[in-house]
C-alpha cells in the first residue's frame, strides 16, 4: 500500500492532481469539485508535503506516484501538475509510461530546472538561504515571491490566494529542518528523453510567470510530438488558484480532446 496520504473524489477517467513543491492537496480545492462529477479524481500529498510523511530512505518521486496508482488501479491516468508536481507528471511519462495517457503542466519542464534570469535566480537564492538558516516565517515569504512572479508585488494579489498559499507552505515547511539529509534521488536525462513521450501534453501557463518557467514548459511542448500551450493572463505560477473558471475551462477543453 501507498504510503502517500492522498484524497479522492468522483468516477470515471483518472484525473490525477500534483501539487507545487512546499504545498500539498489543497492547492487543488477549486479543481477537485468541478471535476469530480466526471472523472476519478486523485489529489496525493508528495512525500515530505502536507500529511505525507517525510523520506527516511532514498526516494523518486516519480516511483511515488507510480506506486499510488498501481495501489489504486488506476490504469493509464491524465497527470495534472503544477511547478514540481508538473515535473514529477513529466518524469512518470517517462519512467512508467505505462501509467500516463496525457500530461498538464504549469510552471515547469521536467524535473531538471535552469534558472538564468535574473529575478528568478535571485528569488530562488535568497528564499534557499532563508530554508537553509531555519527561518520559517522568511522561507514562507520567500517562497510567496513565485506567486507574485517578477512583473508584480505580492499585496496585487488576492489577498485570499495569498492566505491559501501562505498557510499550505507554513504547513509543509514546518515538517522540515535545515540540515535534515536530502533522499530525494533525480531523474537523468529527462530532456534528451522528451521525443519518447508519446501522450498529448498541454502547458497552461501563468502570462507573468517567470521567464525561466515560461521557457521550461515552452521547451517541453515544442519537444514532445503531441505538445501545446495555452496562456491565461494576469497570473504567474498558479493559475489554478489565481483564475480558477479560466484554468478550469482551459483543462476541460483538452480533456474534451482526449
Amino acid at each position: 500500500m501507498s504510503e502517500l496520504f492522498w484524497t479522492e473524489s468522483g468516477t470515471g477517467r483518472p484525473l490525477v492532481l500534483l501539487h507545487g513543491g512546499f504545498l500539498h492537496h489543497r492547492m487543488w480545492d477549486d479543481q477537485i469539485p468541478a471535476f469530480a462529477e466526471r472523472f476519478r479524481v486523485i489529489a496525493p500529498d508528495a512525500r515530505g508535503h502536507g500529511r505525507s510523511p517525510n523520506a527516511t530512505e532514498p526516494y523518486r518521486l516519480t516511483d511515488d506516484l507510480a506506486a499510488l496508482l498501481r495501489h489504486l488501479g488506476t490504469g493509464p491516468a491524465i497527470l495534472v501538475g503544477v511547478s514540481m508536481g508538473a515535473a514529477t507528471a513529466v518524469d512518470t511519462a517517462l519512467e512508467h509510461p505505462d501509467l500516463v495517457s496525457a500530461v498538464v503542466v504549469t510552471g515547469a519542464g521536467t524535473s531538471e530546472p535552469y534558472f538564468t534570469d535574473p529575478w528568478t535566480t535571485r528569488a530562488w537564492t535568497g528564499w534557499q538561504a532563508a530554508m537553509a538558516a531555519g527561518d520559517l516565517d522568511a522561507s514562507v515569504e520567500g517562497h510567496l515571491l513565485f506567486a507574485a512572479g517578477p512583473h508584480r508585488a505580492l499585496d496585487t494579489l488576492d489577498p485570499d490566494v495569498v492566505t491559501r498559499l501562505r498557510r499550505m507552505a507554513r504547513e509543509t515547511m514546518s515538517k522540515h529542518a535545515p540540515g535534515e539529509p536530502n533522499h530525494l534521488v533525480p531523474v537523468h536525462d529527462t530532456w534528451e528523453r522528451l521525443p519518447s513521450v508519446r501522450v498529448p501534453v498541454l502547458a497552461i501557463n501563468g502570462s507573468l510567470d517567470s521567464p525561466d518557467h515560461l521557457g521550461m514548459a515552452d521547451r517541453l511542448t515544442t519537444t514532445v510530438p503531441h505538445g501545446r500551450t495555452h496562456t491565461i493572463s494576469g497570473t504567474a505560477h498558479y493559475p489554478n488558484l489565481e483564475q480558477p473558471d479560466a484554468y478550469n475551462k482551459t483543462l476541460e477543453s483538452f480533456l474534451h480532446t482526449l
